[in-house]
């Protein structure tokens, strides 16, 4: 089957995006099999899907970095209502070997404050989990400033943090201002506003720059944090619907038309992120015998953008997909 001759191919189709990776510390050496990574140098702890340096893999972009495809044609990537042209999203895969440090990320209130865009608040979805995984999550009620002071002075903080245990397919919010800790014995796709802000208050001694005062001027001592119960839907499971992001898994027996994706919550079509928590799947052009774009694969784990201008599409499900979809929100609208 080719693709008829036309002036040229639907700029705005959806395309697959190649994976940048992050070296920490406190990460692994191998990833298989998540991913085929073995490191090179430093452990990786990080896998990001969308990321501004994330190049596209497919269509008539690849090559080009998130970023500049975002700054070439915001409105075609996010719909006629967009509040800003920047890409409102960072989707990251967590693998933490070790213990992450004991931080905190600023509301964008702070983060305009010191002259960055905005702030960070996230979730994460636990894609795996072993029986006795736990993450570091909020302060103990009752803990004050002055106890964070102390327990970063004398290496006790940990003492201050509420400890939640977490299972796979367990979705846990993370609003700014809430000092974690992502200790090891799950896998997290990470969603995040598109910011990496984050102050150290504490590392384990591992010789990294701390950001004490910034830390405990972004932190609240009560936060919403903590895990969010799914609600099932006839077509979907919604896993978080939050002021910057809705995360969505969504059924796909053997195939499903793009355009019955989008929620009842969702005015216009916009920007998505479709991941393949498992299996694989593939977006193709609804029509076979005159195809608007060549098929992109979706591999486990990876991720395909459909811009808000893109052609009709269909998901096929390759065979055990668990398909998540992730899309903005943005604060003071209905979506």
């Amino acid at each position: 089957m080719s693709i008829p001759a036309q002036s040229g191919p639907p700029v705005w189709q959806p395309f697959r995006l190649a994976p940048w990776i992050s070296e920490r510390p406190w990460g692994y050496r191998d990833l298989r099999p998540w991913y085929d990574l073995v490191a090179k140098g430093e452990p990786i702890g990080e896998v990001w899907l969308t990321g501004d340096q994330c190049v596209a893999s497919t269509g008539p972009h690849a090559g080009q970095t998130l970023a500049a495809i975002f700054r070439q044609a915001p409105e075609a990537m996010l719909g006629p209502s967009a509040p800003s042209p920047d890409s409102p999203l960072l989707l990251k895969v967590i693998f933490a070997k070790d213990k992450l440090s004991v931080q905190v990320h600023p509301d964008d209130k702070m983060a305009q404050k010191y002259g960055d865009p905005r702030g960070k608040t996230e979730c994460w979805y636990a894609l795996a989990a072993e029986p006795e995984a736990q993450l570091a999550l909020g302060l103990k009620p009752g803990v004050t400033i002055d106890d964070v002071k102390e327990g970063i002075a004398a290496g006790t903080l940990e003492e201050s943090l509420d400890v939640l245990h977490v299972a796979a397919g367990d979705m846990v919010f993370v609003d700014a201002g809430t000092v974690h800790a992502i200790w090891p014995g799950s896998i997290l796709l990470e969603t995040q506003q598109n910011c990496d802000l984050t102050y150290r208050m504490y590392d384990y001694n591992r010789g990294r720059e701390l950001h004490i005062e910034k830390s405990l001027e972004a932190t609240r001592l009560k936060t919403r944090a903590g895990k969010v119960a799914a609600r099932a839907l006839a077509d979907r499971t919604v896993l978080i619907e939050e002021e910057y992001f809705c995360v969505e898994r969504i059924a796909v027996a053997d195939s499903r038309p793009g355009a019955t994706l989008p929620g009842e919550s969702e005015a216009a079509r916009g920007l998505q992120y479709l991941f393949a928590a498992e299996g694989a799947a593939r977006i193709a052009s609804p029509s076979v015998d005159a195809p608007a774009f060549e098929a992109v694969e979706l591999p486990a784990r990876s991720v395909v953008a459909i811009p808000a201008a893109s052609p009709e599409f269909v998901v096929e499900n390759l065979g055990g997909l668990e398909l998540i979809r992730i899309t903005p929100r943005w604060p003071g609208s209905n979506q």
